[in-house]
């Protein structure tokens, strides 16, 4: 009886309680909602708010009208949540899971109700149990990673996929940037064998922070048995292969205040000869006359004397860019400098380009190395000041280093050097991201960004608006333009190309086959042209956008849409897509959303804060894309963040921090106005917009039809407020690096915001390994073969995720047990 009494006391306390807990959110809803309607947005809120409190006023006074005002305000909630958000199932957890919990408490209240007709005990608790079943289907629901597309068609064999003889020569495998392999002996019945191998520690942690930028995107190449892996002080290091044993390192001591990574390095075998085309340049600079076949014929001109190649010196190079702009080359079995290269082993990549602070101009992308050419862009400092270093584009010899060609944008007469005195224009567009090669046609393939800075335009010559944004075809040999194809109009919201282009052979279903390149983009686009002519292969029209912009600057009327090939994760935003964990965040996103300018696609940048969507991360990134050569599936992962980008006036924008240009207020000096940059997050810092935040897709090239889409990543190291969940939920997260494809159908990735390397099924999308990593993983992997085993291998580095605190020094093999 004791016990009893004691309950019986114990229930109008947690009445109460639960009323309290209900007043609260009915409050906060009421006030928010208010603010919402008065944006002009949905009624739901401030009417579910004012029904709430009544709720809880009825509940504290133990009246059974609160538990049916309650039961009609759920039902109202998920009428309103069927016809806001329809069946997707991630929108309806926000709207209906903590009303669901409340539900639950409702009903075991019900049987302490005193005042006017409430539900049976038994009713109650089956109410009560009927909610518990729903949220709990709800909660096992959560962590299944459902497809948003499916594929179960076995992928058609459309052409021979090319093979890499067990190494990993270039950045993206080959220079076709396909980040594919052939004839792997790794496949999907027996990859869930697949286990660590060796894992080698460099000893660099890279500094977490904007600020810092210091981030481990390396690809390692891998060549004859020895990984060659850089971190972000440019320091290389050479393994052994099946070991992972340190054969070598060589430090460079280069320094750089922020932007520090090193996403690759070069190979080059020497013959002991400048190039041909080296050889032209002099000839043509002494006064002789060259064929257009680069060959030397006149035996009166003066002779290039061959470099003097010690015995066994060099013979194979391994090409190192720095953070501190220059190009190093080591012998690739012993890290000894390269003496017959540049002086001493080493050129400076800042000569010509006239004022380089630090920092300010860095090869951040691995060298292109093409018939003994190495062709290098760099990276430019972004929304700093428009004084900054050119964007020259530059061919060295790859024997001697000495400069073959330059083509400068802004002055296309420069074949070589600069007017004597002067620099390459400087402030053109830079080509930041990987290059692309076909050997055949002699081209290489730039992807250039914009003249900073990127968010105000109202400086820019012609030839920045030209350029900006294009990819851009120039003859290897000589640095001659070819042609460009322009992805964006007057680009002012960072959307330069960011990702390699991928070059494939399509069959063209009459025996032939289109010379295709394929350029992935920030903005969802995904552009397919003649790599030839430049032309698109596939349907791209121009449309017109919205209009306006800050005093001082404009706004094309129409941009470009590759409307041939599917558009990904840049569905218009609205504010039913507002998202939060609760829908006290949601309620806050779409304040957060209705409060800022939004049209959809090229909302200009605007004094009172304009919505960027996709954000200027990506969608698609530096990545870049896997084609699966012999089924032609693009495979390609992409982000989906909004961002938030609001225009200062000068003197504002003069207490920016100049190193922090991609977040936080950039001061764009030389220009009328800053720019504030922000994710738009919700207040536990989740992305306002409904989930996935992250896919991997695959598109077949030869339908043009996407063929799978997966959410990429789990939130089990990612969470609320920063705070991991510890839960696997395959809610899509945002992901950095790329992906490779495999001949036997699989393909591996590593670059989730969770701790993971994973491989997928090329056929369905279906996730079929993963092995957890002491921290995140940003770079792309590459698979190799070893020469003395036969063992092949997935190696992967793993020094931390952009938005994790946690960094690491990691070098990590896997490969089938032996």
């Amino acid at each position: 009886m004791s016990q009893e009494i004691k309950a019986s006391a114990r229930a109008p306390i947690a009445v109460l309680l639960l009323s309290l807990i209900i007043a609260a959110g009915g409050i906060f809803l009421t006030v928010f909602g208010a603010r919402l309607v008065s944006l002009g947005g949905s009624f739901y809120f401030v009417l579910t708010g004012l029904a709430l409190v009544a709720t809880a006023g009825l509940l504290a006074r133990r009246n059974a009208l609160g538990l049916w005002l309650y039961v009609a305000t759920f039902v109202a909630t998920v009428i309103w949540s069927l016809f806001d958000a329809g069946l997707n199932f991630w929108p309806l957890v926000s709207r209906l899971a903590a009303p669901g919990v409340i539900l639950m408490l409702v009903f075991l209240a019900a049987p302490t109700l005193t005042r006017g007709r409430t539900l049976p005990t038994s009713l109650a608790l089956t109410g009560a149990g009927l909610s518990a079943l729903a949220l709990l289907a709800m909660g096992v629901r959560v962590f299944q990673p459902v497809p948003f597309i499916t594929n179960d068609v076995t992928p058609e064999k459309i052409a021979e996929g090319g093979e890499l003889n067990g190494n990993w020569p270039h950045y993206g495998g080959s220079l076709k940037g396909t980040r594919y392999t052939g004839k792997s002996s790794i496949t999907p019945e027996n990859v869930a064998q697949l286990e660590l191998a060796w894992t080698f520690r460099h000893g660099h942690l890279p500094v977490h922070g904007h600020a810092a930028g210091a981030e481990d995107q390396n690809t390692p190449t891998v060549i004859d048995g020895i990984v060659y892996t850089c971190n972000t002080k440019s320091q290389l290091f050479a393994l052994d292969a099946d070991t992972g044993e340190q054969l070598w390192k060589f430090d460079p001591e280069a320094k750089a205040p922020f932007w520090e990574r090193c996403r690759g390095v070069g190979y080059y075998e020497s013959n002991g000869q400048p190039s041909p085309e080296l050889q032209r340049v002099k000839r043509e600079a002494a006064g002789f006359t060259t064929t257009a076949t680069f060959t030397v014929s006149d035996d009166s001109a003066p002779a290039t004397p061959a470099p003097v190649v010690p015995e066994g010196l060099c013979a194979k190079r391994v090409v190192l860019p720095t953070i501190d702009a220059r190009i190093i080359q080591l012998d690739a079995k012993t890290g000894e400098l390269c003496p017959q290269f540049g002086t001493n082993g080493q050129i400076d990549l800042k000569e010509h380009m006239g004022e380089v602070k630090p920092a300010f101009y860095m090869p951040t992308s691995a060298p292109t190395i093409a018939d003994g050419i190495i062709i290098q862009g760099g990276w430019v400092v972004d929304n700093v000041t428009t004084n900054v270093p050119p964007g020259v584009i530059r061919g060295f010899d790859a024997e001697t280093g000495e400069l073959i060609w330059a083509w400068d944008l802004g002055r296309p007469e420069t074949k070589r050097f600069p007017p004597e005195g002067e620099s390459y224009t400087r402030g053109t567009p830079n080509a930041w991201a990987g290059l692309a090669v076909d050997q055949d046609l002699g081209y290489v393939y730039l992807p250039l960004g914009n003249a900073t800075p990127d968010f105000f335009g109202g400086h820019r010559r012609p030839f920045d608006d030209e350029f900006n944004a294009s990819v851009v075809a120039l003859d290897y040999h000589t640095g001659e333009y070819k042609w460009h194809f322009r992805t964006m109009n007057h680009d002012i919201w960072d959307y330069d190309l960011p990702s390699q282009p991928a070059l494939y052979d399509l069959p063209d279903g009459k025996g032939g086959v289109q010379k295709a390149l394929v350029q992935l983009t920030k903005r969802g686009q995904i552009f397919v042209l003649d790599r030839e002519t430049g032309r698109p292969i596939f349907d791209v029209e121009e449309k017109a956008v919205p209009q306006g912009a800050v005093e001082g600057d404009w706004t094309a009327a129409t941009q470009p849409y590759s409307t041939g090939m599917p558009t990904i994760g840049a569905e218009r935003l609205t504010e039913a897509k507002m998202w939060g964990a609760t829908p006290f965040d949601a309620l806050m996103c779409r304040i957060e959303f209705l409060s800022y300018d939004y049209e959809g696609d090229f909302t200009p940048p605007s004094e009172k804060g304009a919505i960027m969507w996709p954000g200027f991360a990506g969608g698609m990134n530096w990545g870049s894309a896997s084609i699966q050569e012999e089924t032609g599936y693009l495979v390609f992962t992409e982000s989906r963040a909004a961002h938030v980008i609001k225009m200062v006036g000068r003197e504002e924008a003069d207490k920016a921090d100049a190193k922090d240009s991609h977040a936080g207020l950039s001061s764009q000096f030389g220009t009328p106005w800053g720019a504030a940059k922000w994710y738009l997050m919700s207040p536990l810092g989740v992305p306002c917009q409904e989930p996935p935040f992250g896919t991997m897709t695959a598109i077949d090239l030869k339908t043009q039809q996407v063929a799978w889409q997966m959410p990429l990543g789990t939130v089990e190291h990612m969470g609320p407020l920063n705070i991991p969940t510890r839960l696997p939920i395959p809610i899509g997260m945002p992901g950095t690096g790329g992906a490779v494809t495999t001949q036997s159908g699989l393909v591996f990735y590593g670059g989730t915001m969770d701790k993971y390397i994973r491989a997928f099924d090329l056929k369905t999308g279906q996730e079929v390994w993963k092995h957890e990593v002491p921290v995140g993983i940003q770079a792309t992997p590459s698979v190799y073969v070893s020469p003395k085993t036969g063992r092949e291998y997935v190696v992967v580095t793993a020094g931390g995720t952009r938005t994790s605190q946690e960094r690491g020094d990691y070098v990590m093999a896997f490969a089938l047990p032996q």
